[in-house]
């Protein structure tokens, strides 16, 4: 039944002949039905609450969809990324950039609920966030209908999306929900496709999916379909931040901006060989698409330059991650104090985080809480 503080809308009106009233509760798009009976001629009126819930409808059809492969429900943790180094070597001829790329699974993730849907003709996708597409635009549902298309499934999906990493943010997000998908996809089918091949399945609809199916930190080469599993060169209670201002940096805008002969021209290699002896410095944090992210959002720039200031070597390094806009700090679990205090980051996103792995066979889980502010 929807509790009192969960209510988003209350409807009444007179059962048949005046004996009985129905309240509708709404919460998010589910609702719950409440009918109170009550006899007039009785001396003292006595209401009997008779409660409908489509909710244990719904769950009863998934628990005899699963009947027959034993698994009806599943949650899993979907965690972001950081780019610990970032170096674009060149361009493609297929319009991509080359790069290579220390890809670091982090502590900040969203939760994905699967259900199978007892209809097996259509997945059906929700989510916490506004403006995050719930049709075949979303890499959940790309990945869902790429597993069938590979494996001749004929399982379909209820999926709710709980949203926690921010989007336009260069984290990764849409790119772990859907390797979430396909792991997800493939425990409902009895495991029939190895992680290998789901990794090579997932290039197709987009780069940095592959990454995801390592085991939390990998030098990524290529458009970054090309992934090279490493040992961890960090320690999971390594602190760090992440700041990411309201506006987004798309893309597509960054890379137009890109000048390739202003790119840095250390060894992308020598970082690695760097970080895995010395541990993480600014000098390794190399990213090749912050001076171009900068001119898409020069805000961005002036808020690193403050946060190097103002964190008085508190941190081992700031960087911005993938192609913006969240500047991460490592080092330290905090942003300095001026992001509380001053009122042009009033809508500044901050998450603590700490790096992660997980273990062959298995999905990451959310071994190390990270909290989330939006100011």
């Amino acid at each position: 039944m929807a509790s009192a503080h969960c209510l988003s809308s209350h409807y009444g009106f007179p059962g048949p002949n005046g004996k009985g009233y129905l309240s509708r509760l709404n919460q998010g798009k589910t609702q719950s039905f409440r009918v109170w009976a009550c006899e007039k001629t009785a001396p003292a009126r006595k209401q009997i609450e008779i409660v409908y819930d489509p909710d244990d409808k719904r769950n009863r059809w998934v628990d005899e969809a699963g009947k027959n492969s034993g698994l009806s429900r599943m949650t899993l943790f979907s965690p972001c990324k950081i780019n610990v180094f970032l170096r674009i070597t060149g361009k493609r001829e297929d319009g991509y950039h080359d790069l290579a790329s220390l890809f670091h699974v982090i502590s900040l993730g969203d939760t994905l609920k699967f259900s199978l849907s007892p209809t097996k003709r259509k997945d059906h996708l929700s989510t916490n966030a506004p403006g995050v597409p719930i049709d075949d635009r979303n890499l959940i549902i790309k990945a869902l209908n790429l597993y069938r298309k590979k494996t001749g499934s004929d399982n379909f999906f209820w999926i709710h999306l709980d949203k926690k990493v921010p989007t336009g943010a260069g984290l990764g997000g849409g790119s772990s929900n859907a390797a979430t998908a396909l792991w997800a996809a493939n425990q409902f089918s009895g495991s029939p496709a190895s992680e290998h091949e789901l990794q090579e399945w997932s290039a197709e609809i987009g780069s940095d999916i592959p990454f995801f199916f390592s085991h939390g930190a990998a030098y990524c080469t290529g458009r970054g379909e090309i992934v090279r599993d490493i040992p961890s060169p960090f320690t999971s209670d390594l602190p760090m931040v992440l700041i990411k201002p309201k506006e987004a940096c798309p893309t597509a805008d960054v890379y137009k901006r890109l000048k390739l002969d202003q790119t840095s021209k250390v060894d992308p290699s020598s970082l690695l060989d760097k970080i895995s002896v010395d541990g993480v410095s600014q000098d390794i944090c190399v990213n090749d698409l912050e001076a171009p992210a900068f001119e898409v959002l020069p805000s961005l720039k002036r808020l690193k330059k403050r946060i190097l200031a103002a964190g008085r070597g508190q941190y081992d390094a700031v960087f911005m991650s993938g192609s913006g806009s969240t500047l991460v700090g490592i080092g330290a679990p905090d942003p300095p104090q001026f992001i509380y205090d001053d009122e042009d980051y009033q809508d500044v996103f901050i998450s603590e985080a700490r790096f992660c792995t997980r273990e062959a066979g298995s999905w990451y889980s959310q071994s190390v809480p990270a909290a989330a502010t939006a100011l």
